[in-house]
């Protein structure tokens, strides 16, 4: 169940409101004196949220995303530079994962996989190799001179679900930095991004959650001033013949990925760690383990199905008691 929208002070100078936003629970937390003041640089950043969330989403048919879509095969569609720069970075990421990232996974059915309505068995391989025809994000056509992107095959179809939120965090952050807000935390279902410290001066801190047990965190980190993502198959999946299969789905097959628990991204930027958490599921442990080390200021953990617990080189974990 996701929150209502509810404000309220938890402390003398930290002041949270929960609410949901983008189809998922968002936290906004702020260290200031006064709550009016609080609620007042909140409802900005909300308000930053809600805009971005009318540009990407797909159930408003005027979106940039939705424009975007019904031009496949058609014509380059003219979007604003926003978009387009989000799209770029996107693109850029999809290369650097040989396509374990891919926006345009939104050409996937939700007949294929729907772990909605407790799939009772697999579909075939071919059925799968099928539907992920149209994804190919090479097929992605940027014109930086025009600023429009171009769907080159009939029926693709692009969806920001794996990087918008991130997006989202990090300009509202930007959003209160701008107006003051030395410290705080935007909580984008489970991707985060924290700055300043808490008021009496000591880190913001997160759990790492255990994926046999959610609620229950196996190591803490320090976070001001990072971001935090992470996948995992513990979120949605489906127990077929005894066997567990993740809602992750690799763009590159249809198929769900395994191998993996779940993946956390450390980074400087809610974007990076949003958009590179569910790649790194899908390219596997070692792959994934030596992107990551090639990245400049990220960092990641990884679990394995066998518990084995992988990091790589520039992280150390603190053990939770």
């Amino acid at each position: 169940m996701i929150a209502t929208d509810h404000f309220a002070t938890i402390s003398p100078q930290v002041h949270r409101r929960v609410l949901k936003l983008m189809g998922n629970r968002f936290e906004i937390t702020v260290i200031l004196k006064d709550p009016r003041d609080a609620a007042f640089l909140i409802d900005a950043a909300v308000n930053e949220i809600r805009r971005i969330e009318k540009l990407l989403t797909t159930f408003n048919e005027e979106s940039q995303t939705n424009l975007i879509n019904r031009n496949a095969g058609i014509r380059p569609v003219k979007v604003y530079p926003e978009v387009f720069q989000l799209i770029q970075r996107a693109q850029r990421i999809s290369t650097i994962t040989q396509g374990a990232f891919d926006l345009s996974y939104g050409s996937i059915d939700k007949s294929l996989w729907n772990f909605d309505l407790g799939m009772k068995s697999l579909p075939d391989p071919e059925s799968a190799r099928e539907a992920v025809r149209l994804i190919n994000y090479q097929h992605i056509i940027l014109d930086e001179a025009e600023g429009t992107v171009f769907l080159k095959e009939k029926g693709m179809r692009i969806g920001f679900g794996g990087i918008g939120k991130g997006y989202a965090a990090d300009r509202a952050k930007q959003i209160l930095l701008n107006s003051g807000v030395k410290s705080g935390v935007v909580n984008a279902a489970g991707d985060l991004t924290a700055w300043g410290n808490l008021p009496d001066g000591s880190p913001w801190t997160i759990g790492i959650a255990d994926p046999d047990a959610s609620s229950q965190p196996f190591s803490a980190l320090n976070i001001s001033d990072m971001s935090v993502a992470t996948s995992g198959n513990y979120e949605k999946f489906v127990t077929i013949d005894g066997k567990k299969y993740s809602h992750t789905i690799d763009p590159r097959t249809g198929m769900p990925v395994h191998g993996i628990k779940s993946v956390t991204i450390i980074s400087p930027i809610a974007e990076l760690a949003d958009a590179l958490a569910t790649p790194v599921m899908v390219m596997g442990v070692q792959v994934g383990l030596d992107l990551v080390n090639q990245l400049a200021k990220v960092a990641c953990i990884i679990i394995d199905e066998q518990d084995n617990i992988y990091t790589s080189d520039n992280i150390i974990l603190s053990k939770c008691s």
